[in-house]
């Protein structure tokens, strides 16, 4: 195949190297299909920080050419930056994707009234559109998630396919697998290019299916004298439909708790993505008119955030429901990599009330929503892709996938490693490494669009070695030091110890300041310059630490 059309181009713009913050970009023709806008939600190392979101810069500039938005499923780290982006763009492109994935972005779309809003446009498994230069099939995927879909680009230089994240769950809870026939035909068509999710790749064997998890939720529920509580992601509606089962099997009734969960459940039980009966579910504020052992809580927080429900009831906080001794409490979701601490410090808060907490560690409550490595390998045959690029993962699980391409038969030269920023040129069938585009992580404090790096390393930094102020005021007439120095600090010595120790610190930048030849107290950023210098190495031969210093350099 030869064509004199410009070469396709795809760009990463996250989602390589960290499991979040996918999304990616497809060039044909001088016009852009965006595939999938998501968020990755701060750990421990983003102080203050609430959502992380691509960096979208060089595509804000380019917003005239972009025709169309697809998104893959409805977890928030594939749909949850799209009301950031349409801020940044100014206007809305068309939004294609599944009906549950589009009523979930609806909803996330309610909160920012003020954004240009997007036509949505609905497509099903199997369907092809055209929007513009793009001619785009979707294929069924099975997922931890209803309505997921990979998508095939026909590009006139190669078809590519992303298949967004999915497993190979033979009899999943809505009985909608994985399409491999559909891929098949795909392959025989012939996959110039594959973008094929990686999360799983280190994982051996195969996923269990999971319809499996319902079993094992009946029988820790059954007999529990006291309040049940299941957390769980809010958009993982097959997991919630086993919930209620186990519920409805033993006679209680769903509560459910916190505010992406009964939005979403309203959403899915609405749409049928959901079997239950609402009128059985029990509003949070009347918990206390039932018995305990009426009631099973379905709640968020299974990854420990600090103002979750499920960590607010371990805390003892929670404004409705109080856990203690008698009652269970199940943890039936994953542990994403960064959230170990919150998780298990969620658990132990738990347990310190009374609470039976069963986790992932300890009972099969849970099995993954992405392919392992055995089926990988079996999805790679039936692929057969000419080129590879492993998306969706950390470092290792993308290293862990291009092995498995390869021993597939995929030649190891035809089997790209990208990091976000990286992109691929196809050209002719044949695949080889673009320019990039440029890349960062843009960090979301509140009303702060993006804090920084260098924000982030001074909260660390302060919150590690506390921090020193220093008052100091000069006479830029006179050129001499004014006044006294005064010297204080929060976090970087023990209270007690603090009087004797500012006191030094105190002479130590007098001592530098007397120091300092006269015309350089014209200049107070030079003034200040000398003040932190002095303080840091005060600071490091007393305590061997260096807090974070702020000179505060007036003149009279």
């Amino acid at each position: 195949m030869t064509t004199t059309t410009p070469p396709v181009e795809i760009a990463f713009l996250g989602g390589l190297g960290e499991i979040g913050r996918n999304m990616a970009s497809i060039e044909i023709d001088g016009r852009i299909a965006v595939v999938d806008v998501g968020v990755l939600f701060p750990d421990a190392e983003h102080p203050g920080v609430d959502l992380i979101l691509p960096d979208w810069r060089w595509l804000v500039d380019r917003r005239d050419d972009i025709d169309a938005v697809f998104l893959t499923h409805g977890h928030l780290d594939h749909i949850g930056a799209l009301p950031y982006l349409l801020r940044d763009l100014g206007f809305a492109p068309p939004v294609y994707g599944t009906r549950l994935t589009i009523a979930f972005c609806e909803a996330i779309l309610e909160e920012w009234p003020d954004l240009p809003r997007p036509e949505f446009r609905e497509l099903a498994a199997g369907d092809r559109v055209q929007p513009g230069v793009f001619d785009v099939e979707a294929v069924q995927v099975s997922h931890s998630i209803p309505d997921g879909v990979a998508y095939a680009f026909r590009t006139p230089h190669g078809l590519v396919v992303h298949t967004g994240d999915f497993k190979l769950d033979q009899s999943p809870m809505d009985g909608r697998p994985t399409d491999l026939a559909h891929f098949a035909r795909l392959g025989d068509e012939g996959v110039d290019l594959l973008l094929v999710d990686s999360t799983g790749a280190e994982s051996p064997g195969h996923v269990p299916p999971e319809r499996s998890i319902g079993e094992t939720i009946r029988q820790h529920v059954a007999g529990v004298e006291g309040l049940v509580v299941v957390a769980s992601f809010a958009s993982h509606v097959h997991r919630i439909q086993q919930v209620l089962d186990a519920a409805a099997a033993v006679g209680r009734r769903p509560v459910f708790v916190g505010r992406s969960m009964i939005r979403n459940m309203a959403i899915a039980s609405e749409l049928g993505y959901l079997d239950f009966d609402p009128d059985e579910a029990v509003d949070p504020r009347d918990v206390g008119r039932y018995e305990r052992s009426d009631l099973i809580v379905i709640s968020t927080g299974s990854q420990g955030e600090p103002f979750s429900a499920l960590s607010l009831m371990g805390a003892g906080d929670h404004r409705w429901l109080d856990v203690g001794e008698g009652d269970l409490v199940i943890l039936a979701s994953s542990l994403i990599p960064g959230n170990e601490h919150a998780v298990f410090r969620s658990i132990n808060n738990l347990s310190r009330r009374g609470c039976t907490v069963v986790h992932k560690g300890t009972a099969h409550v849970h099995v993954s929503g992405h392919a392992s490595a055995d089926e990988l390998l079996l999805f790679h045959n039936i692929v057969e892709p000419e080129h590879v690029v492993p998306v969706h993962g950390e470092h290792r699980h993308l290293k862990a996938h291009a092995a498995l391409a390869t021993a597939t038969g995929c030649l190891p030269e035809h089997v790209q490693v990208c990091e976000d920023g990286d992109s691929v040129v196809l050209e002719d069938g044949h695949v080889r490494r673009g320019d990039g585009v440029p890349t960062s992580h843009v960090y979301v404090d509140g009303f702060l669009d993006d804090v920084g790096p260098a924000l982030l390393r001074d909260r660390r930094r302060i919150g590690e070695d506390g921090i020193c102020i220093a008052v100091v005021t000069v006479d830029t007439h006179h050129l001499r030091l004014a006044g006294d120095v005064v010297i204080t600090q929060k976090g970087a010595v023990f209270a007690e110890h603090a009087d004797d120790i500012l006191e030094q610190a105190r002479k130590a930048v007098i001592s530098e300041l007397d120091g300092l030849p006269a015309a350089k107290f014209e200049d107070l950023a030079v003034v200040q310059r000398h003040v932190v210098q002095a303080l840091g190495r005060f600071w490091k031969s007393q305590t061997g630490r260096r807090p974070f210093i702020l000179p505060v350099v007036q003149d009279v």
